[in-house]
């Protein structure tokens, strides 16, 4: 089907590209487009230009020899079309990445630059699709496009101005062949253009099985590229054009669509293509109607326009080529890893009508309604994400993941966010909302499949019999965490909440049907507790023996664009923090089970012979208000107070900076840090706070024993201390803010790491599976068992609520910390640091 066999093996070097132009007698648009291509802000040594010479049958070859000596040129022995051209120009190139241009278009200088660079940034697109303007620059001729149920493609905004509406990035369906970039070896494997096709539509197919394939197809708008005109086919007679279309459209969506999609639009496709072309030929469709014409008419030909046979011949060349195109169909089909309703959004309307022909919009309507196609032909997968936590613009770590959960899912799916709590975020990609319990009811039945974390199924225990494809994300083991977080509390009221959260816990583990979790050591953990449940079972093992399909890693993610500074946000403007010096960046709030006094400690080290080091704490107080101040970040002020160090080395917002303005604080940070005690919290734990730390670039110094410990450790990121070691960790803080060479080092580690962090990569298995999302196998065990035993005692169920209670609760941990003096004094505290907030302006 292809020329692709005998590619190359060799590469022409790190992210090379060969830059494919197939000509056909044109060779004054190709050699413009090779002088523009070496032009072009790429490093010649990394850029191959193939140029394919169509069996032009003119002097095209000599002359392109001529003025380009140094390029690839290939001579095709016949006329292959596009489609076959481009093939045969891969089977000849050697870089990373296929690039493709028209012979008659130019590049912007940074076309290649731009384009490599999403590769690079986001390993599961596999093709990048250009922004393409006229040869002026003014009108639009794509910036993405869209195919409706009979496979004709279509890009409703060209020929529209450019007028800054289509600057954001998006994934697509498709990239326009006029000026196209592929991953070498996911074009190759996917067996390139289809070369039946000869032209048009062959980018349209190739990109919907690269989606379909799992990969990412991705419009670039910084990629450009100036088109002067189209090939004028009318010169072969535009009923060729129409017959090509109405024939690829076709085999198009034969090869494509799933067996349910195929089932209820191939038959409606083959009546309006046939239909489509009898108007076009304006032709008389009642000559042969024995009613209108009953008799005496003996002549057996008739003349029609070739257009009026162009669906005919369409249909006919399917049917000729069926057995072949049912075997390129069954290829595609193995491939697939993406539902139609996954990419529901790629398509567009898929109901769109773009025949010109008079009356065939009428027809296309009828057929719409008579066929029950108007009822959702294909839709997109119902995904239902839960959180218990606060969204709004001062998120903590439940929320932002559940954010980006939503965020994510709903490139392929119909998202809708919800929070039981409080929501004041907004989102153009999914609903975002507060809903109450009667609500969430009819949310989940709405949905396909519920995604939720922390005490969701608690609150609603319905959930547990509502049949729904449930997944949880446990990425916290709160039960550890309340270890720690408990420790003041007297021993039974300590173990009945353990008691409680275990359960909660493990009412999940029996329902859910496909778990996350932050990191391979949480998820030996969880094997674990999934096992004393009865959930490694023979059902699950034998649907997949690593038990990957049941729990799979997904770590807290972070953005895939590097911060953008939008002001100045800790040096120079808090009050003791100068423009010029060195900041300490504490990322997130203050729990019982960190250790900050022993940075305090360091920081009076460090700040004796470095008069220039600040200690920076990015919030004191959870923007959730269920979650209270712990005793440690009291500890924490007291005893930079009693150092003389609070205000003039070590400062503590009070608050909780903005999600959104975050990055601003952090690139004002020198050294991102993070110091714990050693205990079984540490062991499983994941801190979210060190993302943020990779994503602006900054050498952590952190306690080490945990998996961010050993990352740091071993990939160079920065420090990992010993527990309680004062004198250890000031020593690290010195280097990682004075020693440039390690400073440096530390960022260039940084920067290759980070990458498998991104959002769009650590949420990967979620994603997959919501493509073809099932209930675990042994689902009917979980069903028919009793359950009982994991329901939630009405004590914990019924715990008191508001914020009356909230703050009888808090007091009542206060006092069991330290006792009536401690909360006094503690009240007193918070009120001196209210009034220096005033004074500072830091409210």
């Amino acid at each position: 089907m292809s020329k692709l066999d005998s590619a190359p093996e060799t590469s022409a070097g790190a992210n090379s590209v060969s830059v494919v132009i197939v000509n056909y007698r044109g060779a004054d648009d190709t050699i413009e487009c090779i002088t523009h291509l070496r032009a072009l802000n790429y490093p010649a040594a990394s850029l191959q230009i193939v140029v394919v010479d169509n069996d032009s049958g003119d002097d095209s070859v000599t002359r392109i020899r001529e003025a380009a000596p140094d390029i690839t040129l290939i001579e095709s022995d016949r006329n292959s079309g596009f489609a076959g051209g481009c093939n045969l120009g891969v089977a000849h190139a050697s870089g990373d990445f296929v690039a493709f241009i028209n012979s008659d278009a130019r590049p912007d200088p940074n076309w290649l630059r731009a384009a490599v660079a999403e590769f690079d940034a986001s390993p599961e697109v596999a093709a990048v699709g250009s922004k393409v303007l006229d040869w002026d620059g003014k009108l639009i001729d794509y910036v993405g496009g869209n195919v409706n149920f009979i496979g004709q493609g279509y890009k409703l905004e060209a020929g529209h101005p450019d007028d800054g509406q289509y600057e954001k990035p998006k994934d697509v369906l498709f990239p326009t062949g006029s000026a196209a970039i592929f991953r070498a070896n996911v074009f190759r494997e996917l067996g390139g253009f289809d070369e039946r096709f000869f032209m048009f539509l062959e980018d349209v197919d190739l990109g919907w099985r690269v989606n379909l394939a799992g990969h990412r197809v991705r419009y670039v708008p910084t990629s450009v590229v100036y088109h002067r005109h189209h090939v004028a086919i009318e010169k072969f007679g535009s009923y060729r054009e129409h017959y090509l279309l109405a024939r690829n459209s076709l085999l198009m969506i034969y090869k494509n669509f799933s067996n349910e999609t195929l089932a209820r639009v191939l038959a409606p496709a083959l009546l309006l293509t046939v239909h489509g072309g009898v108007l076009l030929g304006q032709a008389d469709a009642d000559v042969l109607d024995l009613e209108r014409s009953p008799g005496g008419d003996e002549v057996a030909t008739l003349e029609v326009d070739k257009l009026a046979m162009t669906g005919a011949y369409a249909v006919d060349f399917l049917i000729r080529n069926l057995a072949e195109v049912e075997r390129s169909r069954q290829e595609v089909q193995s491939r697939r890893v993406r539902s139609d309703g996954a990419m529901a959004r790629l398509f567009g309307d898929l109901l769109q009508s773009t025949s010109p022909a008079p009356g065939y919009h009428r027809v296309w309507l009828e057929a719409v309604k008579v066929f029950g196609l108007d009822q959702a032909i294909v839709r997109q997968t119902r995904v239902l994400v839960i959180t218990a936590d606060t969204l709004s613009s001062r998120m903590a770590g439940p929320a932002i993941r559940a954010f980006h959960i939503a965020d994510v899912l709903s490139r392929e799916n119909d998202v809708k966010l919800v929070s039981t709590q409080t929501c004041s975020i907004t989102s153009t990609a999914f609903e975002c909302r507060r809903c109450t319990d009667t609500e969430l009811r009819a949310l989940v039945d709405w949905s396909d499949v519920v995604v939720f974390q922390g005490f969701v199924m608690h609150e609603a225990t319905w959930l547990v019999e509502s049949g729904k494809v449930i997944v949880v994300d446990i990425y916290d083991p709160m039960h550890l965490e309340q270890l720690e977080q408990g420790r003041a509390e007297e021993l039974s009221r300590r173990s009945a909440n353990i008691t409680a959260t275990t359960r909660v816990l493990n009412q999940q583990l029996h329902r859910g049907d496909f778990f996350l979790c932050a990191s391979e050591e949480q998820r030996h953990f969880w094997l674990g507790q999934l096992a004393g449940l009865g959930r490694v079972n023979p059902s699950n093992y034998e649907r997949d023996s690593s038990l990957r399909s049941l729990l799979a890693v997904a770590p807290f993610g972070l953005p895939s664009q590097p911060p953008e500074r939008s002001r100045a946000a800790i040096k120079g403007v808090v009050p003791g923090i100068g423009p010029d010096d060195k900041v300490i960046i504490w990322g997130g709030g203050v729990y019982n089970w960190f250790d900050p006094l022993t940075l305090i400690h360091a920081l009076d080290i460090v700040r004796k012979e470095h008069e220039d080091v600040r200690l920076f704490f990015l919030g004191m107080k959870h923007p959730n208000p269920n979650v209270p101040e712990m005793r440690m970040a009291w500890d924490a002020r007291q005893l930079s107070d009693e150092l003389g160090l609070t205000d003039t080395y070590v400062f503590f917002n009070e608050g909780w900076v903005d999600y959104d303005d975050r990055q601003n604080y952090l690139l004002d940070g020198d050294v991102g840090v993070s110091t714990h005690f050693e205990h079984v919290e540490t062991t499983f734990s994941f801190r979210t706070r060190m993302l943020d730390y990779l994503w602006a670039g900054l050498p952590i110094v952190a306690t080490g024993g945990d998996v961010f410990g050993r990352l740091i450790a071993s990939e160079g990121l920065g420090i990992a201390v010993g527990e309680r070691d004062a004198a250890e960790l000031a020593s690290a803080l010195e280097r990682a803010m004075y020693d440039e060479e390690f400073i440096a080092t530390c960022k260039k580690n940084i920067h290759r790491v980070r990458k498998q962090f991104e959002w769009e990569n650590a949420l990967e298995p979620l994603l997959a599976f919501c493509r073809d999302p099932q209930r675990a196998p042994d689902a009917d065990r979980i069903d028919r068992e009793d359950v009982g035993v994991i329901h939630i005692s009405a004590r914990a169920r019924h715990r008191p609520v508001g914020r009356v209670a909230r703050n009888v609760r808090y007091a009542k941990q206060r006092y069991n910390e330290g006792g009536l003096t401690f909360v006094i004094t503690q009240g007193i505290e918070k009120t001196k640091r209210l009034v220096r907030a005033v004074r500072h302006s830091r409210v």
